[in-house]
């Protein structure tokens, strides 16, 4: 049944040795989509009432599959304008050319399944639309576990849900937008690749993060949460 299970299909953005200019135009791609869904407001809005606001003062924050950080360089500026508060960001990503366009203070070239930091390096470890990209549940859960091994007080993660709903949305944004065609392929690619609530949160636990909970948002993302 479609969108049954996860798709194993590995997406083209992933491929190695792509052109440089086609990276730069699949992020520019991206970017007119994370505006479009709003890519930052779990982080925004639900994120410091999960980790309560007091503790959001200050916060140092590594974010997985960050790309050319624009969730970083973004997030970084919303929270010393908007709040006054001072969130310190390492963007992680395995892809060269993204980093090069990166506005992000720190920048690091690594794989999320094998972060190269101490345990507990990081106050709270994030990853936005990233987990779908790993192939199989061995994947993900390495993933996971090493999340929460380099985080001291907190994962928060959002990723794609796998439902109809979201298929049916974006295969109409994305033929009305007249996206590139290796970008639709994609994008429509990421919700089969997706997950569902109880699939999210079970590999959760299955990496050794009691009491990870995952809920469905504006049934669009799914939201993956945990505190130690």
């Amino acid at each position: 049944m479609f969108l049954s299970g996860r798709a194993t299909q590995a997406e083209y953005f992933d491929s190695p040795g792509r052109p440089e200019p086609e990276i730069v135009e699949s992020y520019e791609s991206l970017a007119a989509m994370n505006r479009l869904l709003m890519f930052a407001e779990p982080f925004q809005r639900l994120f410091p009432k999960f980790l309560g606001r007091d503790q959001c003062r200050s916060l140092s924050i590594l974010d997985l599959g960050g790309g050319d950080g624009s969730l970083a360089t973004l997030l970084t500026r919303w929270a010393a304008e908007q709040r006054e508060w001072d969130w310190r960001f390492t963007n992680l990503d395995f892809t060269m050319p993204a980093l090069r366009r990166s506005r992000c203070a720190r920048n690091v070239a690594a794989s999320a399944l094998a972060l190269p930091f101490r345990d507990e390096s990081f106050d709270v470890v994030i990853a936005s639309q990233t987990t779908h990209h790993m192939t199989g549940d061995e994947a993900v859960r390495r993933h996971l576990s090493e999340a929460w091994r380099v985080a001291r007080r907190a994962i928060y993660f959002s990723d794609v849900h796998r439902g109809p709903a979201l298929y049916g949305f974006l295969w109409l944004v994305l033929h009305l937008r007249r996206f590139p065609k290796h970008f639709t392929h994609d994008a429509l690619l990421s919700v089969r690749r997706g997950f569902r609530i109880g699939e999210l949160q079970a590999l959760a636990r299955e990496a050794g993060i009691p009491g990870a909970k995952a809920w469905l948002y504006y049934g669009a993302r799914v939201i993956l949460q945990a505190k130690k």
